[in-house]
């Protein structure tokens, strides 16, 4: 794993359900993606969700970001969300998977 992605989501509050819902059904869209290596999910608070996830190369990355977990987060943003989610990409400098 050498780079990322972190993404800032946040939800509008009559829809903080539906977008946990969604995250939580993205983890089996996650686990088709050959090269996404790790894929996390997270609620911050009632509204602040938020994903990570790690790749072996920018290739994956640039894969991710066209794949169909990107899709449906966009098409849900302008009905579930607030704003337009934050996707950042990151440079990994250390790990510790077990």
């Amino acid at each position: 794993m050498k780079i990322g992605l972190l993404a800032r989501i946040e939800a509008k509050a009559e829809h903080a359900d539906e977008v946990e819902a969604m995250l939580r059904g993205a983890v089996k869209l996650a686990e088709e993606e050959q090269h996404t290596v790790t894929w996390f999910a997270f609620r911050q608070d009632a509204t602040t969700f938020g994903v990570f996830d790690t790749f072996e190369d920018e290739a994956g990355r640039e894969a991710h970001l066209h794949g169909r977990i990107a899709a449906a987060l966009m098409g849900a943003a302008a009905t579930l969300l607030s704003s337009p989610p934050v996707i950042t990409p990151v440079d990994l400098l250390g790990a510790k998977v077990s």
